[in-house]
């Protein structure tokens, strides 16, 4: 009969021996443990063990991407370009599936300041932003689209409908609120117009007549003044979202062309979205007749069929014009149209 006596079975894996051990219950650390359960012990030979750090690769380009009302429509654009960015709504982090990227958030009004200073190699902001910092950056594409269409904002200057006020040069001694300050003070020193500009947080078309005698706005479509009662006396700026880059980034001949290269693939997916692409098959004895009439495919994609009498067309055509085209095509004998959306043209 075994008493305290250890015994123990030794299972060996390499150079690592584990040990299972009863031992009488109630003594010392093995108090309360039943009496014969194994108590497993693991021993091995102490040699010095060094660990290698995976390597990780150190992204190439630090890249701003703005916060706010541009943020969902960005982050749509990318995918188009085949970039996905992934955010949460707390973070200002957002992770993208590249490895040469690394991604920080700020709003649009501050992006150019923080290119210009070096932070970020490259970001997009818009053309009003940059104006109004006075930032000197790189200007990479013009990149025309924004939460809710893909045409052009403007700033307008804006006074109540039943205003006096018929141009600039009668607001002299007025109030203006505007969120674009200096912009607003170079254009009415510029006129040699005296007037205070003051600094709004939003809502700005809301403040008058009661809080100013005008304001300076940005509107796609001037619906939003339309609703407020509000008449365009004129337009400062046309804006638009840009991709722009720091200067000292733009002279590494390495930075440069990831740069050039995320230029591309976001011009080209903001290009498809206008865009559609058609196939279809026409009689051969109509091509010419097809091409004449249809100016728009004047230089599509022509291939040989298995049957001689047949040649297949495919071209890239604007999505608004679609719907007048079919009916043409099928008048001159086309068929098996298809209509198929793209995700980038790239020229």
């Amino acid at each position: 009969m075994v008493g305290s006596a250890e015994r123990g079975r030794r299972l060996r894996t390499g150079s690592i021996r584990f040990r299972a051990v009863s031992a009488g219950a109630g003594r010392g650390r093995d108090a309360g443990r039943p009496f014969g359960a194994p108590q497993f012990g693991l021993e091995c030979p102490l040699r010095s063990v060094s660990f290698g750090r995976v390597a990780e690769k150190t992204p190439l380009l630090m890249l701003g991407l703005p916060k706010g009302s541009l943020e969902e429509s960005t982050k749509s654009l990318f995918a188009k370009a085949g970039f996905k960015v992934t955010t949460s709504s707390r973070s200002y982090r957002p992770a993208i599936d590249d490895p040469e990227l690394d991604c920080r958030m700020v709003r649009a009004q501050e992006m150019s300041r923080y290119v210009e200073h070096g932070f970020f190699d490259c970001g997009l902001t818009g053309y009003d932003w940059i104006q109004e910092n006075e930032s000197k950056v790189v200007e990479v594409c013009d990149l025309v689209y924004s939460k809710a269409s893909t045409q052009k904002s403007r700033w307008v200057l804006a006074v109540p409908e039943d205003s006096p006020v018929r141009r600039a040069e009668d607001l002299a001694g007025k109030r203006v609120a505007t969120e674009l300050v200096n912009t607003v003070r170079r254009y009415f020193e510029a006129k040699h117009v005296p007037v205070e500009v003051e600094f709004s947080w939003g809502a700005t078309e809301v403040k008058v007549p009661d809080l100013v005698d005008a304001i300076v706005d940005i509107t796609e479509t001037g619906g939003s003044l339309r609703a407020n009662k509000l008449r365009i006396v004129d337009t400062l700026m046309y804006t638009n979202t840009k991709f722009i880059a720091n200067r000292a980034s733009w002279e590494n001949a390495a930075k440069r062309r990831k740069i050039e290269t995320i230029a591309m693939l976001l011009t080209g997916a903001l290009e498809a979205e206008s865009k559609v692409g058609l196939k279809l098959n026409a009689p051969k004895a109509s091509l010419d007749r097809l091409l004449k009439s249809l100016p728009a495919l004047r230089n599509p994609t022509v291939s040989p069929l298995a049957s001689p009498d047949w040649v297949a067309l495919e071209t890239i055509i604007d999505e608004s014009i679609v719907r007048e085209i079919i009916p043409q095509l099928k008048a001159l004998g086309a068929e098996g149209i298809i209509e198929y959306p793209l995700n980038k043209v790239v020229y």
